[in-house]
């Protein structure tokens, strides 16, 4: 996991305690957790270009250590379907950062693909001072607001406790196919599940791991924002 001791050793150095959305997406994709396809560009044009080969619909996202809350700071901009809107998107994200903050360090803009709309889930990890790493899963979107129907099981996971975690959710018929919703696939949930664990164990600098939305499917699922913290 030559990348992901890399990225978490030059955060460290750089004494910062927030892994940037690229940076944590790298990592995720080195465990296996399927994230949506993304680059990240330096200038209006290199967004068009690389929103082209991802493909359209695309969201473009800023990229700084110093914005935490990206659309609170006008830092998001989605569905996006052409060139000449990618690279207005581009320099208008970069204008309401700048009134937003300043003096806020700018890395680039993420060009990310935009995940079809699906059921939402939320999958987390916390280092607990007594537990250690602690799993978290639940249904993501309003329900976690709402239902606050999340279920926690401390790490290293099995198949098994994954598969646990997710049936024992009180909307867990939501997640086999309810009406117009259709069945999500389980078993890509339970491998993003035992992935994160595995992370998080090899990785005990990390204090809190936070993927939402991951977007579930009838078949595989998608990781749309990845946030990690370090201890």
């Amino acid at each position: 996991m030559n990348q992901t001791k890399k990225i978490i050793n030059r955060a460290k150095k750089e004494g910062r305690k927030s892994l940037l959305e690229p940076e944590a997406k790298i990592i995720c994709a080195e465990y296996d957790i399927p994230v949506t396809k993304f680059k990240v560009a330096s200038n209006n044009k290199e967004a068009s270009k690389y929103a082209n080969e991802i493909g359209y619909p695309v969201v473009l996202k800023i990229v700084s250590p110093d914005i935490i809350h990206k659309s609170e700071a006008g830092g998001v901009i989605v569905n996006l379907k052409t060139p000449p809107e990618v690279e207005s998107a581009y320099e208008k994200i970069l204008e309401n950062v700048k009134k937003y903050k300043s003096d806020a360090k700018i890395v680039g803009i993420l060009v990310q693909e935009m995940a079809p709309n699906s059921t939402e889930v939320i999958v987390g990890a916390i280092k607990d001072p007594q537990f250690g790493q602690t799993i978290m899963f639940g249904l993501g979107g309003i329900f976690v607001e709402v239902l606050k129907d999340v279920n926690f099981k401390i790490a290293p996971l099995t198949s098994t406790d994954a598969e646990d975690m997710i049936t024992q959710l009180k909307a867990y018929p939501l997640l086999k196919g309810f009406r117009n919703t259709p069945p999500a696939d389980i078993e890509a949930l339970v491998s993003i599940l035992c992935n994160v664990s595995r992370l998080v164990m090899d990785n005990p600098e990390i204090k809190e791991l936070d993927l939402n939305p991951v977007l579930a499917y009838q078949i595989g699922a998608k990781t749309v924002d990845a946030r990690i913290i370090l201890e």
